[in-house]
């Protein structure tokens, strides 16, 4: 995205993220069975103004907001903000101060909620383009580290990737521990991981419903957009329109490039928002079991997000996704994608010259997949990835010269990667998948 109050200097495109549970489920929190006159429970009951207050200690205002059936999505003058019953995701980018707001989050927390313990913290971000330019705890990871340590004391901080290269900072504590805040609450154990395996046209198709306890992130994190890719957001040709309704002009553009195709329609409720003069934001809500919002045990609704900073030399886009991707693809355009499908469908339409992808999963389990089929989920992810940027041949439209969406340049790019990095990671309770490409010449 871009921010016009920032257009002295470059604008720092990779983002500050932060996700904070208080509860291992919204069937865990104290007000599950009692819930407002919106329906609502725990964080989601907190008012709108409060979290503007909080937003202002980070630097940034809400555009916008769509409000789902399990979770609530706030679309930000940079980046995103997602609140669940039990959790928020805050993702920020340029100079915002996102931890910053992490001592008001605990107190709304307590004070709006009743969550007075944190049951788990994730702080992560891709190395920054413009590190001179961060300010408070953001100059550096040490100082990132530090901060947090003095909020959760047995958390951990690890770098992963080449750090004179691509490389992606993470900060976990894991449940049990306590923070300066509250005593955290004790973990019970994590929902088991569900592999990836290689595309068998004949295999049965895996419903999304069995990944419905799994807690699952993929972020495509893309550097050096082609010329072609970086003019769609630039609005020279539209800027009265991007003046009056930034909105309208995000949705329109939206669909003529493909973002509105990369899940099912009937399934997505989409906000988007074109920035002056140049920058695009998007936050989907996706509905992918039948019954979403029916039970506080089992999650049926998702997002993704896409923030874009288009400006050359300095190009970003970033795509994060929290929806479980299914095992094999589904002939169905009605069907959530498999991750190597959903892969290739961002890909074509941002035509990086390097990315990074990661995918974040919750972990047990994963030993007796090993044992029974011999590869864990992130291995499986990582055989993923590699089919669907390095692999030339084409499969139900996903490689090569014919696009997934029919819209936009996306139709037209063929590009194939080349892997520079490929790391697999065991934290507490998850596993994450670490891959970089660049584009071959």
């Amino acid at each position: 995205m871009e921010n016009t109050e920032q257009s002295s200097g470059p604008f720092e495109g990779p983002e500050k993220l932060l996700e904070v549970w208080f509860a291992q489920s919204p069937a865990d929190l104290p007000d599950a069975n009692d819930p407002d006159d919106d329906g609502k429970i725990g964080l989601r009951k907190v008012p709108r103004s409060v979290w503007e207050e909080m937003l202002d200690i980070v630097k940034c205002k809400i555009l916008s907001v769509v409000e789902g059936t399990e979770m609530d999505a706030y679309l930000l003058s940079e980046s995103s903000f997602f609140v669940s019953p039990h959790r928020l995701i805050l993702k920020t980018c340029g100079t915002t101060l996102n931890l910053l707001g992490l001592p008001r989050i605990l107190e709304i927390a307590h004070n709006y909620a009743s969550l007075p313990s944190v049951y788990r913290c994730f702080y992560s971000r891709k190395a920054f383009m413009f590190p001179e330019r961060q300010m408070g705890p953001h100059r550096d990871w040490r100082a990132e580290v530090e901060y947090l340590d003095q909020i959760f004391p047995n958390g951990a901080a690890y770098t992963i990737g080449k750090v004179n290269g691509d490389h992606w900072l993470l900060y976990i504590t894991t449940p049990g521990e306590s923070s300066s805040a509250s005593s955290t609450a004790t973990s019970s154990p994590a929902t088991p991981a569900m592999p990836l395996t290689d595309i068998d046209e004949n295999a049965e198709v895996v419903e999304p419903a069995e990944y419905s306890r799994q807690d699952y992130t993929i972020e495509i994190l893309m550097t050096q957009l082609s010329t072609a890719a970086r003019e769609q957001f630039h609005h020279a040709s539209s800027l009265e329109l991007v003046e009056s309704n930034p909105g309208k002009h995000g949705l329109d553009l939206s669909t003529s490039i493909g973002i509105a195709d990369l899940f099912p329609s009937q399934a997505t409720s989409l906000d988007a928002y074109s920035f002056y003069p140049c920058g695009y934001s998007s936050n989907a809500l996706l509905k992918w079991t039948e019954d979403s919002g029916k039970d506080p045990a089992r999650s049926g609704e998702g997002y993704y997000t896409i923030h874009v900073t288009p400006e050359e030399g300095y190009s970003y886009a970033s795509f994060e996704c929290n929806v479980p991707l299914p095992t094999h693809p589904s002939p169905q355009r009605s069907k959530i994608p498999d991750l190597k499908t959903l892969i290739r469908r961002v890909v074509n339409i941002f035509q990086p010259g390097r990315l990074t992808l990661t995918l974040f999963v919750s972990s047990e389990g994963n030993a007796n997949a090993e044992e029974e089929e011999g590869e864990s989920a992130v291995e499986a992810a990582q055989r993923a990835f590699r089919a669907a940027l390095t692999v030339p041949k084409v499969v139900n439209g996903i490689n090569g010269t014919n696009g997934v969406n029919g819209h936009g340049i996306a139709n037209a790019f063929s590009g194939l990667y080349k892997r520079t990095d490929k790391i697999n990671y065991e934290f507490g309770g998850y596993d994450l998948a670490f891959a970089s490409f660049e584009l071959r010449q």
